[in-house]
């Protein structure tokens, strides 16, 4: 991965988390946080990596919305952002933060066993 990718990947994480607070006004959103973002080597396409808190339901719920106005930040992030090929956006649900904490549930009952 290049430097400018990554530069890219952190600037669309930004402006992208800004978008969601600041101008996308859809009361069924719930509490979300975007975790990252994936670029192509030629910049085309992004998967923007999203942590939902909620429900299985509130999150699958959550990932459909943000689906559906895919186009609505991909507009907003190109009057923000002045790049020759504005990336596809699609948007991705994180479960890194899910597995961690099942890491650690195993851990302590490994640790309660072992007493």
């Amino acid at each position: 991965m290049t430097t400018r990718q990554e530069k890219i990947q952190e600037l669309l994480r930004e402006e992208i988390s800004d978008i969601l607070r600041r101008e996308f006004k859809d009361p069924r959103l719930g509490f979300i946080t975007i975790t990252g973002a994936e670029v192509t080597s030629d910049l085309r396409h992004a998967k923007v990596f999203v942590s939902v808190l909620g429900t299985e339901q509130q999150r699958e719920e959550n990932i459909a919305i943000l689906k559906k106005g895919e186009h609505f930040v991909r507009a907003a992030l190109g009057r923000r952002i002045h790049m020759k090929t504005l990336p596809e956006i699609d948007f991705r649900l994180d479960t890194s933060a899910d597995k961690g904490i099942r890491i650690q549930e195993l851990l302590e009952q490994i640790k309660h066993d072992e007493d």
